[in-house]
């Protein structure tokens, strides 16, 4: 069950990472960065925090290290170093990135650490419990916790929550922001 179950998890994430890759491909520097209005944050903040996340979550769920890094960011050319979780609205309306191309070898990186750690998982550690209740305040109102079983937040929630769920939440985003640059969505 947990095989099938892993192949389905792989196959979906595959899929998430390439509409992810047509994005960047289909977009420019100027559109990622582009500023609508106060409130509306530029596609460079989904982009950035959705990498990010991943790269985080994926060690916290027990896969290869993360490799976001002052390096990475510095070669990235971040206004903001950061994945923006702990920050505000106000304060990630600054997120700029200034090499795209060195985003893009990131994102790339990120996606296939991700995926070979989900291709690979021992399917019997799935219902692991990895994080177990009392939460800290940092996940209490998230959707991890608010999925999560009586025991705590297992191993498969965690990817489902932390990596399929967020990078389709901020897939999403960059859809409606397309519109807002000019550009079609890329899913029907």
């Amino acid at each position: 069950m947990f095989h099938a179950y892993r192949s389905s998890l792989h196959r979906r994430l595959r899929t998430i990472h390439q509409l992810y890759r047509e994005a960047v491909e289909t977009m420019d520097v100027e559109q990622v960065n582009y500023v609508e209005r106060d409130g509306v944050l530029p596609i460079a903040f989904s982009l950035v925090h959705q990498a990010v996340i991943e790269d985080a979550s994926r060690a916290l769920a027990g896969g290869p290290a993360a490799i976001f890094d002052d390096e990475w960011a510095a070669r990235m050319d971040l206004a903001l170093p950061t994945d923006g979780k702990a920050e505000t609205v106000s304060t990630m309306m600054s997120q700029r990135i200034g090499d795209y191309d060195a985003f893009g070898e990131f994102q790339q990186r990120v996606f296939t650490l991700t995926e070979r750690f989900i291709a690979d998982i021992d399917t019997a550690s799935l219902p692991e419990v990895i994080v177990s209740p009392p939460y800290p305040e940092a996940l209490v109102h998230t959707f991890s916790a608010r999925l999560a079983g009586p025991n705590g937040i297992t191993r498969a929630d965690a990817i489902e929550s932390w990596i399929v769920q967020h990078a389709l939440r901020h897939l999403g985003e960059i859809e409606h922001a397309r519109s807002l640059v000019g550009l079609g969505g890329m899913t029907s």
